[in-house]
């Protein structure tokens, strides 16, 4: 069966963007997002079971019975999820200490359980293991923006807290020492805001592009 990769990447990055589509895992992207090191963080660590998960499960998918198949799944991705934890513990503690409870939240993550049972359940190793990645990568690029977004506006700095994972670094001070910040983007209810400004500006910029091509001018 012919894969179509730009097709999977298109749809896990935008057309199925977890974060701003779909609304999967909400509760980690707006826990953890307050800072970008943070935020990317947790997402790059969901690309990872994301796309082992996937892989395994297409690869073993044969062997699982149907009516067995959602705690084999479960069983799986908590076996990933547990080794990539005692990683991080082992060589980036600092970071594994300011995740938290949301690294082994990954294994209840509806994301992750969601494209292991739609996707690579019905699909092969190297199809399903795209996708997993590609649905992360959605998740990352959201959590960066916001993340970052969230950081410049309440603190008025970017990548604090890089020091946890490469030591010799610094967080990169973008606005003025005088700079008082914005509390509400830090708090919960700045989370939302700001994640429904992009969900708002993803929508904008899809129904820009449906009515070009449909020749009908677009609101403005």
């Amino acid at each position: 069966m012919n894969v179509d990769f730009k097709e999977i990447a298109v749809r896990g990055i935008w057309r199925q963007n977890t974060g701003l589509v779909q609304l999967l895992g909400l509760c980690p992207i707006l826990a953890v997002s307050n800072e970008l090191v943070n935020g990317v963080s947790l997402a790059l660590a969901t690309v990872l079971v994301m796309t082992l998960s996937s892989a395994t499960v297409a690869a073993l998918r044969g062997f699982i019975p149907h009516e067995i198949r959602i705690p084999v799944f479960m069983l799986i991705i908590a076996t990933l999820v547990t080794v990539l934890e005692m990683a991080m513990h082992a060589w980036l503690h600092a970071l594994h200490q300011v995740l938290g409870i949301f690294l082994p939240l990954i294994v209840t993550n509806c994301i992750v359980l969601a494209r292991v049972e739609a996707f690579a359940a019905k699909n092969g190793p190297v199809a399903a293991a795209w996708d997993g990645a590609m649905m992360g990568v959605g998740l990352v690029l959201v959590l960066a923006v916001l993340g970052g977004a969230r950081e410049l506006l309440g603190a008025g700095t970017l990548f604090n807290g890089i020091e946890r994972i490469l030591p010799a670094a610094q967080p990169w001070r973008v606005l003025p020492d005088a700079y008082p910040g914005f509390l509400l983007a830090i708090l919960p209810p700045g989370a939302f805001i700001l994640l429904g400004v992009l969900i708002a500006a993803r929508n904008a910029i899809v129904m820009r592009r449906t009515s070009q091509a449909a020749g009908v001018p677009a609101a403005a």
